[in-house]
């Protein structure tokens, strides 16, 4: 009988180190529900945003001499071909005849611009709420540079669609009541995000 001790095999060894490494990388199965959990709290979150940004429009709408109630305004109930569509819609039109390959009827405009406009303020706070959760802090005062960032993103990437005029083309009063929107669906965003990320870990 061989009564020498053996040391451990050198292939368990790497494994846990491995498995080490792969967990510090934030590869381990809680770390990767922790991240879905916080986008999902964020797209959440972007919802009251972007609720909240357009209650802001529309009372800015109303004071402009717009007749429309709340619930036409927010659906475009006003729109009933390309024509009529603000960017999001147009931004839509773009994607759909990207994919199908050819023109989009113009009966898809309304649709279309409800769903991107919903998608957008849902898909910039989902990422959002990655990168926030992962934080050690989760204060809503992130949600102060989610609104410059989205509106920022807005003026680089629309001109470039030729679907804004390039930034310098507006007057400072449109994109100051422009970047005052998207403060208010940021700040409530990151509102939002912080409560709902506080009762998931609570």
């Amino acid at each position: 009988m061989d009564l020498v001790p053996h040391p451990q095999p050198r292939r368990q060894r790497s494994t846990g180190r491995s498995l080490r490494r792969r967990r510090e990388r934030g590869h381990s199965p809680a770390v990767r529900n922790g991240l879905t959990r916080s986008a999902l709290a964020g797209g959440i979150a972007g919802v009251f945003g972007t609720a909240t940004m357009d209650t802001l429009l529309y009372v800015r709408y109303r004071r402009g001499g717009g007749a429309q109630s709340p619930i036409e305004w927010e659906f475009s109930a006003g729109v009933s071909k390309w024509d009529d569509v603000s960017a999001p819609g147009l931004v839509g039109k773009r994607i759909l005849e990207g994919v199908l390959g050819h023109e989009v009827p113009d009966r898809w405009a309304r649709s279309t611009q409800n769903v991107v406009h919903w998608a957008t303020g849902m898909g910039w706070a989902a990422p959002f709420g990655a990168v926030v959760g992962s934080a050690k802090r989760r204060s809503w005062i992130w949600g102060l540079d989610l609104g410059p960032i989205v509106w920022l993103a807005g003026y680089v990437i629309l001109p470039a669609a030729k679907i804004y005029k390039p930034i310098w083309d507006y007057d400072a009063k449109t994109l100051g009541k422009d970047l005052s929107a998207h403060l208010v669906y940021g700040a409530t965003t990151g509102v939002v995000f912080a409560a709902l990320a506080n009762r998931l870990t609570s």
